[in-house]
């Protein structure tokens, strides 16, 4: 007889779990255990670097290996009198935001060998020796490194095609369904964390591009458009460039400056967006110009 289908699937969760906590016993075991052998003995990097690289994947792997993959296997042995996955499932998901800080880490991590490879070569090299070794299938730390990240949407992936599967009265479909929904959450956790630390990285810029003025870094702000301007001058009929950066609660109106050592700009005039209107001029001499009014002052733009 054929197996049914949801049971294949269930199959394909484990033997993908038996995999990655190969895979994540290479990444803790092999890689980190070693490169923190070396870096203790002050050759190759300082111990904190590697822990950076790393972040938390000793208690990923200690989890998957530990608790999840038993459980699994327990699972599918019983599968003949007992169908389900949907529980242990639910068991698992609240740990995933355990990915949080790994996912989050990630880039950081990869520039960090990118950059100690070329500082240190014992660090290469060592590296380069573990890679060669029949486990690493010839790929690169990197890309092993990648799995954790890829694994929660693969979770994701694997649960709804399990539920899409199951037979309407399966003993299984309350827990699996309330399990997809909680990996859900997890994953949007997840991209929640990636997104607001890019958000964070790309404000932090913009504050070093301004000089770091004290009563402009707030971590809350959020940065929405940024760009050229020129400045009409009624009085002598011309234009001068400048460079506005909005916020969510405030217009920065700066100058461009000429040497730029450290800030890129010089702020001007800040302006709240409470209370700010802006209206479109029809003017012949000089297209495409607004004006902004506000309660600092009004200023006449041109856009490109």
């Amino acid at each position: 007889t054929q197996e049914p289908e949801e049971k294949k699937i269930a199959l394909e969760l484990l033997e993908t779990e038996q995999a990655y906590v190969s895979r994540l016993h290479l990444l803790d075991q092999v890689f980190y255990t070693e490169l923190m052998k070396e870096a203790k003995t002050g050759k190759t990097v300082p111990e904190e670097v590697v822990k950076m690289i790393f972040s938390n994947i000793s208690s990923i792997y200690q989890f998957h290996a530990e608790f999840f993959l038993p459980e699994l296997q327990k699972r599918m042995e019983d599968w003949h009198h007992n169908p389900r996955i949907g529980d242990v499932i639910q068991k698992l998901a609240p740990f995933l935001k355990m990915y949080g800080e790994y996912v989050k880490n990630f880039d950081k991590a990869v520039e960090l060998i990118t950059a100690w490879s070329e500082k240190s070569p014992p660090f290469q090299e060592l590296i380069a020796d573990i890679q060669k070794r029949k486990v690493c299938a010839n790929l690169t730390l990197q890309h092993h490194m990648l799995e954790p990240v890829q694994r929660i949407p693969r979770y994701e992936l694997l649960l709804k095609d399990y539920v899409r599967k199951l037979p309407p009265q399966s003993p299984d479909r309350g827990d699996a369904e309330k399990a997809l929904e909680m990996i859900f959450m997890v994953a949007k956790h997840s991209n929640a964390a990636i997104a607001e630390m890019e958000r964070l990285q790309n404000l932090w810029v913009v504050y070093q591009r301004l000089g770091l003025e004290d009563d402009i870094v707030d971590p809350s702000n959020e940065l929405i458009k940024e760009g050229p301007i020129q400045k009409i001058s009624t009085r002598n009929n011309s234009t001068s460039e400048k460079y506005l950066f909005l916020f969510n609660n405030m217009l920065l109106y700066c100058v461009p400056k000429v040497i730029q050592v450290g800030a890129e700009f010089q702020v001007h005039l800040r302006m709240d967006v409470g209370g700010m209107k802006v209206r479109e001029l029809k003017d012949a001499e000089f297209p495409h110009t607004f004006l902004v009014s506000g309660k600092q002052r009004t200023l006449e733009l041109q856009a490109r």
